[in-house]
């Protein structure tokens, strides 16, 4: 699903490699956004936007910059959306491989600013249109993302387990989900070298900070909602992962917070 968020940050932090789940339009309303890769390291100040390629892993840097506090207009674009906006108007232009810095304009925002929360519920078809409008405005400017090849089951355990981070999500769940048995399962993460906790529980923490930034929910609440019934552990394991405690994650001015939108 395309998803639109307000994210804001009340003091500077960095999420430690990052693996950026959807394609992505950032744009920073105030503060700046810095992602770094081995070698490079990408910067988006007030008034500037950036492309993420879905697949590409970062570190990754909120920082109010001398404001009040970061915020940043953010619309993650589904793989189905994409390949249907590539096959209706070809493949022409520069593709996002990783990461882009871009001018935008008043209509870009503007289109950017109608797929955000809004008090009063939207149609998904509405949404999806309007999602729409900002890739072909995007295309106008050079600028496309690639259609994305068939899903790893790596990949689409994650996304699955994101649907309901607080689901028991043991081999036999997730085999019947699927419709495989479990020894086939099982092959399958031993192929992707992975083991099924692991992809569970990194999921759950995908999850926990799209919450911490977009939403009111207390950290506790999170933790609670991600699959954890202790503060304490959720803490723990949160900042292993991403090398920041998720109080911090969570600290923003209080008239300001966003709850995250599900789009089409």
């Amino acid at each position: 699903m395309s998803q639109g968020a307000r994210v804001f940050a009340a003091q500077r932090y960095r999420l430690s490699t990052l693996t950026v789940p959807s394609d992505l339009l950032v744009t920073v309303v105030a503060g700046r956004k810095m992602l770094q890769a081995p070698g490079r390291t990408i910067t988006a100040d007030q008034g500037q936007s950036v492309l993420i390629a879905r697949g590409t892993q970062w570190d990754v840097v909120n920082d109010p910059h001398g404001q009040r506090q970061y915020e940043a207009w953010v619309l993650a674009f589904d793989d189905a959306l994409v390949r249907e906006f590539n096959q209706q108007m070809g493949e022409h232009g520069h593709t996002v491989r990783t990461a882009e810095v871009i001018a935008h304009d008043g209509d870009l925002l503007e289109a950017l600013q109608r797929t955000l929360p809004t008090p009063h519920r939207t149609s998904a078809a509405l949404l999806r249109h309007r999602s729409m409008e900002v890739l072909l405005m995007l295309a106008e400017k050079g600028w496309r993302f690639a259609p994305t090849q068939e899903l790893s089951w790596t990949e689409r355990i994650q996304r699955m387990v994101s649907q309901r981070p607080d689901g028991d999500w043991n081999v036999t769940a997730v085999a019947q989900a699927f419709h495989l048995s479990e020894s086939s399962l099982r092959r399958r993460l031993h192929d992707s070298q992975q083991t099924l906790a692991a992809l569970v529980r990194d999921a759950r923490l995908q999850v926990a900070v799209g919450l911490l930034q977009t939403t009111e929910l207390s950290v506790g609440e999170v933790a609670q909602r991600c699959g954890w019934t202790s503060h304490s552990r959720f803490t723990a394991a949160f900042q292993e992962r991403w090398s920041v405690a998720p109080s911090v994650v969570r600290a923003r001015m209080k008239e300001s917070a966003q709850v995250l939108t599900d789009q089409g």
